[in-house]
């Protein structure tokens, strides 16, 4: 497989670390990694006031050459649900059953529209009827055919080295956690 291409979409109201660490670790790792605005503008900002310029705007990309779709969770998350362009993105990139990621709250957007059905999946704790059709997992994150999720913030780094290992190896995640300290 040659570079590895990942979206991370951002609407106002993301975690900031799901987002700004997923994007850390997987460049770390070699991947193409284009953080995607879902606002009207080039800049989306977190759920604690950090203010991040996207690499790219929804309606600018034509999303064919993506091996994996990223979801960050946070309160910006029911706006992953409100726009349509990404939902049919989402539902098309399953049925190709190419990769796609979500964190947190985020992992509720696939149960609604479908693409969790008959898949363990996790989620921030309490929101767990959000996952329609999923079994829901044990682990802090899960790995089901196509489906990365995981349960919160807490969970990043556990949540982006899955993501390295699943689409780059298990050496390529191990190399990322050595280089930082992670146990």
């Amino acid at each position: 497989m040659g570079k590895i291409n990942a979206a991370v979409f951002l609407a106002d109201g993301f975690e900031d670390i799901e987002a700004i660490a997923v994007i850390d670790l997987l460049r770390r790792a070699g991947f193409s990694v284009t953080s995607v605005s879902l606002t009207n503008g080039e800049y989306a900002a977190s759920s604690h006031g950090v203010t991040v310029k996207a690499d790219a705007l929804f309606g600018d990309l034509g999303f064919g050459g993506f091996d994996i779709l990223i979801l960050p969770g946070g309160p910006g998350y029911k706006k992953y649900s409100e726009h349509t362009g990404l939902c049919g993105l989402l539902k098309r990139h399953n049925d190709e059953n190419r990769y796609i990621a979500a964190i947190c709250a985020a992992p509720t957007v696939l149960g609604r529209l479908g693409i969790l059905k008959g898949k363990t999946a996790v989620c921030y704790p309490g929101m767990e009827s959000g996952l329609s059709g999923a079994a829901i997992g044990a682990g802090p994150v899960e790995h089901d055919g196509n489906i990365i999720t995981s349960k919160s913030a807490g969970t990043t780094v556990p949540f982006a080295l899955k993501i390295i290992e699943v689409l780059a190896g298990t050496d390529a995640a191990n190399e990322i956690s050595k280089g930082i300290c992670y146990p």
